[in-house]
């Protein structure tokens, strides 16, 4: 594990939370089947200040920087952070290193909520707000199931969390066996693969908005999650409420990653990921695992969106990179970090 206490290292580590995401934004607008130059890409960029610094810029450059490949590129962005924001906290308030927002049901339950919405012909803000109730529903579930056996409660919460994950998994593919196979099922399955193809800015609104303020939020409560990491007895010795502090958090992540799955579908392993990679670097401490998660988080999402499109002819879906890339990355970090998290 990199050294944190290191001034010097701190502050390489703080300059790589900030360039990195910066970097990577710039670089995925210019990659693509219709290459694009950076120094155009800066061009544009630098537009809405500079009037003139487009000018020898080609209006099909700009309109595919401005209107398809942006927009996109920060919905991978915040997505990313999200899900680096939620799996970092998660871990955090249930002890368990092993648990993320998918783990736990969230996705699961937001992925049903969302395709319902979508069977049902709702518009934008119905299916978020449909993917936020079955979300909260899903952990909800996962959390009293646990509560139930008094042995083992760890174990038991993530037993219990793949078996909600599982059930609302099936009644999603309940609603594509009844679903329209020439209109409403295509759009159903090819949403539940992952794709950022129909982001647009109307659509990441919402999107910008709850991942704004719930990352603002947990960083705000970065010192809470250290209490709460060390166990619900040391908490109460501590003053804090953990029962009452555990709702606050859950309800703000699963309003996050609602949001997230409704506007990108069902994307694993990155909330399982990354705040691993974040403890190899920096160690268990909130005040620098959090930043580095949605540093992290927002650079890989990027990273997997610009080879989703640039890689092949068509477009890989998100879900299906995140798993083949997800799961021999978490090996390799649990391997070099052995000794516990």
């Amino acid at each position: 594990m990199i050294n944190s206490q290191s001034p010097v290292r701190k502050i390489v580590i703080n300059l790589l939370l900030l360039l990195i995401p910066i970097i990577l934004c710039v670089a995925a607008l210019s990659i693509g089947r219709y290459r694009i130059t950076t120094q155009d890409v800066m061009r544009v960029l630098i537009s809405p200040i500079f009037t003139d610094s487009a000018a020898d810029v080609t209006e099909i450059a700009k309109r595919l920087i401005l209107n398809i490949r942006l927009p996109r590129v920060l919905a991978a962005l915040l997505i990313g952070a999200s899900f680096g924001t939620t799996g970092t906290a998660f871990q955090a308030i249930f002890k368990n290193p092993l648990v993320d927002s998918n783990i736990l049901g969230v996705t699961s339950g937001a992925g049903f909520g969302a395709a319902l919405a979508l069977l049902l012909l709702f518009n934008l803000w119905q299916v978020q707000g449909l993917a936020f109730i079955f979300g909260l529903l899903a952990v909800f579930l996962s959390f009293l199931g646990s509560r139930l056996y008094k042995t083992a409660p760890i174990l038991v919460l993530t037993l219990m969390g793949i078996l909600v994950g599982t059930l609302f998994s099936s009644l999603t593919s309940l609603l594509k066996y009844i679903a329209d196979p020439l209109d409403t099922l295509p759009a159903i399955t090819f949403w539940l693969l992952g794709s950022l193809a129909n982001v647009t800015w109307a659509r990441i609104t919402l999107l910008a908005i709850i991942t704004v303020l719930g990352v603002i939020f947990f960083i705000l409560m970065r010192w809470q999650l250290n209490i709460l990491s060390l166990g619900d007895k040391e908490a109460i010795s501590l003053g804090v409420d953990p029962v009452k502090m555990k709702s606050f958090i859950i309800v703000v992540a699963t309003l996050m990653t609602a949001s997230a799955v409704s506007t990108s579908g069902v994307i694993g392993w990155v909330g399982l990921v990354i705040p691993h990679l974040g403890r190899l670097l920096v160690g268990p401490n909130h005040r620098r695992l959090l930043p580095i998660s949605i540093s992290l988080g927002g650079s890989l999402m990027i990273i997997l969106d610009t080879i989703a499109r640039a890689l092949l002819p068509g477009e890989i879906p998100l879900g299906v990179l995140t798993g083949i890339i997800g799961v021999p990355l978490l090996i390799l970090l649990l391997r070099r970090s052995r000794t516990g998290w």
